[in-house]
């Protein structure tokens, strides 16, 4: 488990990379992976003011999610980990949002068919737009 777990990559993952390439094909221009910051976010819209969380469902603790479960082995390990992620993130939001960013959070698994990412990245534009004048 150590080992498989240790090849899952923290950048430029499948569901990052299809939001990439759709806002890119809109016409959205962003930076990458801001380490100045707070959580460092996946795309950083500079013109709107927003920053774009791609999460894991796993990684990220995302409730009631068919896609997030509990791992049985080490679950102490686990659920301190996860739940420190969650801690993390919450934070983060709370910190950009006092420095006034728009932070948007999209999840792996609104992305995991063709209909539901069609749908999600159609929102996207659209939340990323909203009370932005443009």
């Amino acid at each position: 488990r150590s080992l498989n777990m240790s090849k899952i990559k923290g950048e430029n993952t499948t569901p990052e990379m299809q939001v990439r390439k759709y806002l890119f094909s809109k016409g959205f221009r962003y930076h990458l992976h801001n380490k100045e910051l707070p959580g460092k976010p996946d795309l950083v819209l500079t013109k709107y003011r927003t920053v774009i969380f791609v999460n894991g469902c796993f990684w990220h603790g995302h409730q009631n999610c068919p896609r997030f479960v509990w791992p049985e082995q080490n679950p102490e390990f686990w659920k301190k980990k996860i739940l420190s992620n969650i801690c993390r993130d919450q934070k983060n939001v709370e910190l950009l949002e006092e420095l006034d960013w728009k932070v948007i959070e999209v999840w792996e698994c609104q992305l995991s068919n063709k209909k539901k990412r069609e749908q999600t990245l159609e929102l996207l534009v659209e939340q990323i737009l909203l009370n932005t004048g443009h």
